[in-house]
């Protein structure tokens, strides 16, 4: 099995403590590596006290929209995302059926293993039991509805259901300050733009106005009135959207060899001033990357900023080194998780695009990437590991 799979990824949004919709999209990534985007008014207010650069809001990933956002609007930003109206209550995962597989479990047609497979349910993959046949439940999951061996599913088990998931809080203001405490008075540990999201961790404190994210410098808190909360879970890939996935995939990667071949020449950038670079482990377009990311180490980290000289945050640094190869990306580390075609983390090279709650870094090989991290240490070395990775991205 081609563990690099698309995933659908949908979020149930929340009301009145009943889910009340989904929308979905496909997405080459990881498990749980959907990104979701929040589009609110244009009347919305910024947090931050000056103007700051904001950053390209990025359709074509799955869609969570606001209740004020009109019909007209939606469609322009995505046709095939479907509207579900965002409220910040807490996290419902009652109803929810959840794959149990060693890998994956066919979606049949029917209720029996005569059936013509329509799908594939994979591990930790969640869908709604629209009834029961025997031994065989009929499930809904994405595009996908057909039957599954009651066996290989968990229905009803909110805990089950949580731990597969990510909760998601998506910035729908210009700039939102990440704290240290659930108060305006507290420090600033980081800002996050428009559509980005951050991992929820925990949401006590949600009764008072505010939620517990994971961000880069640590946990913090965000006010819950500038972000929209919804869930995300994997969803089932059906047959064609499979063939579909393989030949993007195909495509992808004849693209990027020819890519590579015409930046080759490349490869032969010297490092220049700053740490010492860990050397870029394998060869290729890829380590070509990585080995001209690290020459920027030591430079400094700005908000909104795409200079690898002057200033870059953490997607801007990414956006920019693979812009000199001739990749145009998103300034935008959600984005970032739609781009290229997913591989797992163990299977990482360097090159890749390692995407975390609310940043992104490139991976240059021996367990490490170099990324743009925060005012106080500019771009630098960190240990790939030292957050919780939520896709790899391959562009080459």
């Amino acid at each position: 099995m081609n563990k690099n799979r698309k995933l659908r990824v949908v979020t149930y949004t929340l009301a009145a403590g009943m889910l009340i919709g989904a929308a979905g999209l496909n997405l080459s990534a990881a498990p749980l590596a959907g990104a979701t985007a929040a589009l609110s008014n244009n009347n919305v207010t910024t947090q931050a006290e000056a103007t700051i650069p904001t950053h390209t809001a990025v359709a074509g990933v799955n869609l969570v929209m606001s209740a004020n956002i009109s019909e007209e609007a939606a469609s322009s930003v995505s046709e095939s995302a479907t509207e579900a109206v965002a409220t910040n209550a807490p996290a419902d995962y009652t109803g929810i059926a959840i794959a149990q597989v060693n890998d994956y479990v066919n979606v049949r047609s029917i209720a029996s293993e005569d059936g013509d497979v329509v799908g594939k349910l994979y591990n930790n993959s969640a869908a709604q039991v629209l009834a029961t046949e025997g031994d065989w439940y009929q499930i809904t999951s994405g595009n996908c509805t057909g039957y599954v061996k009651s066996e290989f599913v968990v229905v009803d088990n909110p805990e089950l259901a949580a731990a597969v998931s990510r909760r998601v809080a998506t910035v729908n203001t210009e700039t939102l300050y990440v704290r240290s405490e659930p108060s305006t008075e507290s420090s600033v540990i980081t800002m996050v733009p428009l559509s980005d999201d951050l991992t929820v961790v925990d949401e006590s404190t949600l009764s008072d106005g505010w939620v517990k994210v994971n961000a880069e410098g640590g946990d913090g808190f965000v006010s819950a009135d500038y972000v929209v909360l919804s869930t995300e879970f994997t969803y089932a890939e059906s047959k064609e959207e499979e063939a579909a996935r393989l030949a993007k995939e195909e495509a992808e990667r004849k693209k990027a060899a020819a890519a590579a071949a015409a930046k080759k020449k490349q490869s032969s950038q010297s490092s220049s001033g700053g740490a010492a670079a860990p050397a870029p482990a394998g060869g290729g377009a890829g380590a070509s990357v990585a080995a001209y990311a690290c020459q920027f180490v030591g430079n400094p980290y700005v908000y909104g900023g795409s200079s690898l000289t002057n200033g870059t945050d953490c997607s801007g640094f990414v956006m920019s080194v693979y812009g000199a190869f001739g990749v145009g990306l998103p300034h935008s580390s959600s984005a970032d998780r739609s781009v290229g075609y997913g591989v797992s983390p163990d299977a990482m090279q360097p090159g890749d695009i390692v995407c975390y709650s609310g940043h992104v870094g490139i991976y240059i090989g021996n367990g490490t990437i170099v990324h743009a991290s925060n005012p106080r240490t500019g771009i630098t070395y960190s240990n790939v590991y030292y957050r919780n990775i939520l896709a790899v991205r391959r562009i080459f």
